[in-house]
């Protein structure tokens, strides 16, 4: 509501369905939204004070009583440089078809920051190139539309490839890949998928109903009632698991390393991260992912022999 409320002060009249159809939500939903703005507003809340709200009979809305929803917005300057921080990575990323729009806002508020802030021995710096997932289109339209899509997918963490029928709800990016929220029929679960890990994607065609998924701003990993709780004490290269993965009890040690607990599905794949960590990661447990890692580094080893 913080967002469409502006948006009725500057576009007053404007018809619910379309208003509803804008933001992705239900216009009934709207409706009772609505009908909350009644009982908010600004101290000491009188009758004078709380936002005014009328739909009118064919259904065009008008907001009153709401000029400080009018205002531009003024960020600080600590907000204004991690909305540019953010801004900067999702310009970067490929298959983004608001990219334009962005890169001129990011332009002016590149203005307003000024050069001192963020050209500072070249801390923040826009990459370029590279490619959109293949089926990134297909996924957003079938996610867009409620429809059923089958895929065949790579999982990292079992390396194998695998025929998938879902139900994608959200596509988003993060940390510079795509990501599908999706319901996964063969599983009867929620699960995420790396885009850039589908191979083959088809539209099936069949219509589904919304589960309501998050997309994003969620957590990359969904932990389950079958994970191991992989307990790693992490040194100063492998600090960047805990900000990276999603991990609980964290515990700050005297000489600089950090304690976490990693949750897991398989431990496979944590043998493959902490592979490529060592030695800066130790494992207080349990006692057989120390056997999976060994295993996998005899495994490595001899591929390139002696």
């Amino acid at each position: 509501m913080l967002v469409v409320v502006p948006y009725l002060v500057q576009h007053p009249g404007s018809r619910l369905v379309e208003v509803a159809e804008l933001f992705g939500a239900a216009p009934e939903q709207l409706r009772r939204d609505l009908d909350l703005l009644f009982m908010s507003g600004l101290p000491p809340y009188g009758p004078g004070d709380l936002i005014d709200v009328d739909v009118d009979q064919d259904d065009r809305i008008w907001i009153t009583m709401a000029d400080h929803f009018a205002r531009p917005l003024r960020l600080t300057r600590s907000e204004a440089l991690a909305l540019y921080v953010r801004g900067t990575e999702l310009v970067a990323t490929p298959g983004l078809p608001q990219a334009p729009a962005l890169a001129s806002a990011l332009g002016k508020l590149r203005e307003t920051l000024g050069p001192e802030t963020l050209d500072a021995d070249g801390l923040i710096e826009v990459t370029g190139g590279g490619t959109a997932p293949e089926y990134l289109g297909l996924l957003r339209e079938a996610a867009e539309a409620h429809r059923r899509v089958e895929i065949e997918y790579f999982s990292a963490s079992s390396g194998a490839w695998s025929t998938r029928a879902i139900e994608p709800e959200a596509v988003f990016s993060s940390l510079g890949n795509w990501y599908v929220a999706a319901w996964d029929l063969g599983a009867g679960a929620e699960r995420l998928f790396r885009a850039d890990r589908v191979r083959r994607a088809v539209d099936a065609g069949e219509p589904f109903e919304p589960r309501g998924l998050a997309g994003a701003g969620r957590d990359l990993y969904t932990p389950g009632i079958d994970d191991v709780a992989v307990r790693l004490r992490l040194h100063g290269g492998a600090r960047w698991i805990a900000e990276y993965y999603a991990t609980v009890d964290p515990v700050e040690l005297d000489d600089g390393s950090l304690e976490v607990t990693l949750p897991a599905r398989r431990l496979e794949w944590i043998a493959k991260l902490l592979l490529r960590v060592m030695p800066d990661a130790e494992i207080l447990s349990p006692d057989a992912l120390r056997d999976e890692v060994r295993s996998l580094a005899e495994r490595t080893r001899a591929r390139y022999g002696d």
